[in-house]
């Protein structure tokens, strides 16, 4: 068995010699051994160390294995328990089993069962904790971040609406977190254990819109080469997002409607109707009922889905939650990209408040994992959250009064400086750069920010 000296074995048994001999046979194996002949120093050993597996005797002279089997698996649910018994019998194994074990060994244990029981409890401890850890990385993917008055009211509507069964028509600009919003529906609602599946109706190609919705039978069309299960399908029990619904093609929209209606849906190349029991929830950034004008989007659709409509705030309306985001986004980034954990200066702070953000959380997102990855240091200032902001971040949305004067002033003698550096230097980059006592990267930086150029050779 490979040597494994990082994880804990907890040996419980009132026979001293059985306890050292299966004891002696772990650290042999290279695993650390907490030894123990009664429940009251085995909990205190759990309480104490970092065990991974607790192996335990039935009877503990005048205690309960079982019992204590018990008392761990109310405490500590994440550690597998063996237990053994030298009055195997069947009942025992299945009392055992019932309370919890994850195995029952009979004595005298062979070192082969013994070591082909403990790898397996131990890679499942390894794979629950690694399941852990992923869904704790897809709630920091799907949280909804911010305190602002916009935002608590957004969670109170989720709230009151999620429970029901009604359709949701969700508006909001690009990359306000509409997807966001519809998965916080489907996590609040009686459908949170089925599925969530999502179809993009504008990054589909229009002919394959029908597909992704409805599916298709062999040979269906060109192409075709094996039968394929539709969204509605696949959302069978659960929640179908329909993202961009507005981008949707007219024909699509018509079976569409006519899905919501009976409950039904027929595959591409089928004669067979299949009944679906799906929670639609869809959302758009355009104006449906201005589609709706121009003969672009079904009207009797657009009263189908908003039955429970839902407005996502712009970041610019939630202005009291962009540092939280912005600071927020920055450790996901780092941590997500193996990075040590990286945060904003107090300088960044005006820029980031000042900023329109066009393209809403989204841009900001992006903008803080550019940041996190390209940026050397742990602390994030000014001159790196200038760097990769579009102008109009950079000194164009100065404050008015003296202190826009005031910047106004310094950055005008700042681009003075600079320029009579770099013409004594001959427009040597790295000469002006040790001149100014700035690195290269720096120097680039504050030329564009400055706007300086180097002259045209004419």
């Amino acid at each position: 068995m490979e040597s494994r000296t990082d994880q804990t074995i907890l040996v419980v048994d009132d026979e001293n010699t059985v306890r050292r001999s299966i004891g002696g046979y772990l650290e042999d194996e290279g695993y650390h051994v907490i030894q123990a002949s009664a429940p009251p120093p085995a909990l205190k050993a759990l309480e104490t160390a970092e065990v991974d597996l607790a192996l335990l005797d039935v009877y503990l002279g005048n205690d309960s294995g079982l019992d204590l089997l018990e008392k761990i698996r109310e405490r500590w649910p994440e550690i597998p328990v063996l237990v053994m018994s030298g009055h195997g019998t069947i009942p025992v194994a299945v009392e055992a089993t019932r309370r919890g074990a994850f195995d029952f060994l009979e004595k005298p244990i062979t070192p082969e069962k013994l070591t082909i029981t403990l790898r397996r409890a131990l890679e499942l401890t390894e794979l629950r904790r690694e399941y852990a850890r992923l869904r704790e990385d897809v709630g920091a993917e799907f949280t909804m971040v911010g305190e602002s008055p916009v935002m608590n009211e957004l969670r109170a509507t989720i709230a009151r609406l999620a429970p029901t069964e009604g359709r949701v028509l969700i508006f909001g600009e690009n990359g306000t977190g509409k997807e966001l919003v519809a998965r916080a529906i489907h996590d609040m609602s009686r459908r949170r254990d089925g599925p969530f599946v999502k179809l993009n109706s504008a990054a589909i190609p229009k002919d394959l819109v029908e597909s992704e919705l409805f599916g298709y039978e062999r040979g269906a069309f060109t192409g075709a080469a094996r039968q394929k299960r539709g969204k509605f399908e696949l959302a069978h029990g659960g929640t179908l997002f329909l993202d961009e619904v507005g981008d949707m093609v007219q024909e699509a929209q018509s079976k569409l409607l006519r899905a919501i209606e009976t409950g039904e849906v027929e595959r591409l190349g089928s004669t067979r109707t299949q009944r679906v029991d799906v929670r639609i929830v869809a959302a758009t950034n355009k104006d449906l009922k201005f589609e709706i004008e121009e003969g672009r989007f079904r009207e009797d659709l657009y009263y189908r889905l908003n039955v429970v409509p839902v407005q996502v705030p712009a970041l610019r309306e939630r202005a009291d939650d962009i540092l939280k985001l912005a600071n927020y986004f920055i450790q996901l980034a780092a941590r997500e990209n193996g990075l040590p954990p990286k945060s904003l200066s107090r300088d960044t702070h005006p820029i980031l408040l000042k900023y329109p953000w066009p393209g809403n959380v989204r841009e900001l997102r992006n903008l803080m994992e550019r940041i996190a990855i390209l940026s050397p240091s742990a602390t994030i200032t000014e001159e790196d959250l200038e760097q990769h902001l579009p102008p109009v971040a950079a000194g164009t949305s100065a404050p008015a009064g003296p202190s826009g004067l005031l910047r106004s002033k310094l950055e005008e003698h700042e681009r003075g400086i600079i320029l009579q550096e770099l013409k004594a230097a001959k427009w040597s980059i790295s000469e002006a750069a040790r001149t100014l006592g700035l690195d290269r990267a720096q120097l680039y930086r504050k030329l564009r920010k400055l706007g300086i150029e180097k002259p045209s050779a004419g």
